[in-house]
């Protein structure tokens, strides 16, 4: 009964709408019984227009009686479409099935030529898709369930997310909680609160407003027992100080930046200082090696996702022995 026809998904979309835990094993997991997932998607050849695809994801929520669940999740995709299957299924577990996920292919291109040459058509195709999810649930009758909202990206889907708004203000007015993986130092509202943190916080673990409105992390797991004060809802980044997507901009050809003049964040190497022209080539170079290490250094967070979305969805009785 789809109004997206599965092969114009996409090899992406193709995989996300079939992948991830299915009801009873998702029930045998948290020992009691959950829902089946709903996984809406529409691809490139699934219309032209980054308006039309967002509008047939709009037909499917309400197709899908997505109304209904706890919440729905969007996610502005990276290059060819990807949706990082750990960050669906995560939510997913957390929320016993009990949620949509949604997202839209803007590019055939990969991550990191969409990055250097596509990042107008990851912005608009991110503003496209929230801003059509937003005004659904804003238009759903009186009396009908409105689901929370949450909105996650990763890499390049975090610059695409955060071009649907205007600021922190206008996101804890739109939505009920973000988590952002990984942000490249070019998105525009991560690069503005970084630099207007408060005084004596670093870049790389930068405090702004005393943590009340947005917070950024290393580990989200340390948010976890943290009982000072944060305002929902909350909107939380995660950024590894040894992350050279966070870290690399033009800029490095002759500025020193603010994360290496000071104390080196976890994981870099204390000895690395700046040299002009030179560094920006070190860190252009790292760029290539970003997902080449170990969880939880570099661009890789897959094993701090479920953590960032119990944090962002304040998830009651979540602790070590659930992880």
């Amino acid at each position: 009964g789809s109004v997206v026809n599965f092969d114009d998904l996409g090899m992406q979309g193709r995989r996300f709408v079939s992948g991830g835990l299915k009801q009873p094993r998702l029930s045998e997991l948290l020992g009691s019984p959950a829902q089946q997932p709903i996984r809406l998607y529409a691809g490139l050849e699934s219309a032209e227009t980054d308006d039309a695809r967002s509008a047939l994801v709009v037909e499917e929520l309400n197709r899908t009686h997505a109304w209904e669940r706890e919440s729905v999740v969007i996610i502005p995709t990276t290059g060819t479409g990807w949706i990082n299957p750990h960050a669906a299924q995560a939510i997913e577990l957390l929320s016993g099935g009990d949620v949509a996920t949604v997202g839209t292919q803007y590019s055939y291109l990969p991550s990191w030529i969409s990055f250097l040459a596509d990042r107008k058509e990851a912005e608009d195709a991110g503003r496209a898709l929230i801003e059509a999810v937003v005004n659904w649930r804003a238009s759903l009758p009186e009396g009908t369930h409105r689901p929370n909202l949450y909105v996650y990206g990763e890499s390049l889907g975090t610059q695409a997310g955060e071009a649907a708004f205007s600021g922190i203000r206008d996101i804890r007015a739109t939505v009920d909680g973000v988590l952002w993986m990984g942000p490249p130092s070019s998105n525009r509202i991560w690069r503005s609160l970084v630099e207007r943190r408060d005084p004596g916080t670093t870049a790389t673990e930068p405090v702004y407003a005393d943590g009340l409105l947005v917070r950024f992390s290393e580990d989200p797991a340390e948010l976890r027992h943290d009982d000072t004060p944060w305002i929902p809802p909350h909107v939380l980044y995660v950024q590894h100080a040894t992350d050279p997507v966070v870290w690399w901009t033009p800029d490095l050809l002759f500025d020193r930046p603010a994360w290496l003049a000071e104390p080196p964040g976890k994981g870099r190497h204390p000895g690395m200082f700046y040299m002009p022209v030179l560094t920006f080539f070190q860190v252009t170079a790292d760029l290539g090696n970003a997902i080449g290490g170990s969880q939880g250094y570099g661009h890789l967070y897959d094993h701090q996702i479920l953590d960032g979305w119990a944090t962002v969805t304040e998830r009651e009785g979540w602790d070590d022995d659930d992880h």
